[in-house]
């Protein structure tokens, strides 16, 4: 794939900035100053539960189109970006942290969904991989929580991303292949359901 300075910009602040967001879900504010070494195990998790969920959502998006020959630059939204934070003090995330913008002239509508399936597919197969863990390993103590945050969080960002309508992925997906839409949704929906039990 190919980056420019600007863009490896975006994507690393975003990460970090979303990651930030659910550490203060997964532990209250206060703690990042009275428990900092437990503040920043919650921070460690979040950068790999919800934060490289939204990382590899991005970048399979790009992968897609670029391998299409289309142009496709991640853009991170820093407004949002600072909301989510304020948010997450208030125990919620409202968050669109970015968007990879695409462009070029041979884009067709089968393309633009199979594009858009790859994001939410992503965060299905990384919930799967947590859930395949949990069953696999029975995990307990950090280790079933690590998981159980991956799988719940994964899962969610599939279901969110599909909502059939735009500028959502589901949007484009169900305007492509309405059989596409109701496997990734009945897939998302599973695992979903499943994180309730761990």
């Amino acid at each position: 794939m190919k980056f420019s300075s600007q863009e490896i910009k975006d994507l690393v602040l975003s990460w970090l900035i979303i990651s930030l967001a659910f550490a203060f879900l997964f532990e209250t504010p206060s703690s990042l100053w009275q428990t900092p070494l437990i503040f920043g195990l919650a921070f460690v998790v979040a950068l790999f539960t919800a934060g490289i969920g939204f990382l590899l959502h991005e970048l399979m998006h790009k992968y897609v189109a670029q391998s299409y020959g289309l142009e496709a630059r991640y853009h991170a939204f820093y407004g949002m970006l600072m909301l989510a934070l304020v948010f997450s003090l208030f125990g919620f995330i409202l968050a669109a942290p970015g968007a990879v913008f695409i462009s070029g002239l041979r884009i067709t509508k089968e393309k633009n969904g199979k594009i858009s399936l790859a994001g939410p597919m992503t965060n299905v197969l990384l919930g799967a991989g947590f859930l395949l863990g949990l069953i696999v390993f029975q995990l307990e103590g950090f280790w079933q929580m690590f998981f159980s945050y991956g799988l719940s969080i994964n899962a969610f960002l599939a279901l969110f991303n599909m909502i059939p309508v735009m500028p959502f992925d589901g949007g484009k997906i169900w305007s492509w292949s309405k059989t596409w839409h109701l496997i990734t949704v009945g897939l998302a929906l599973a695992l979903f359901v499943a994180s309730f039990l761990f």
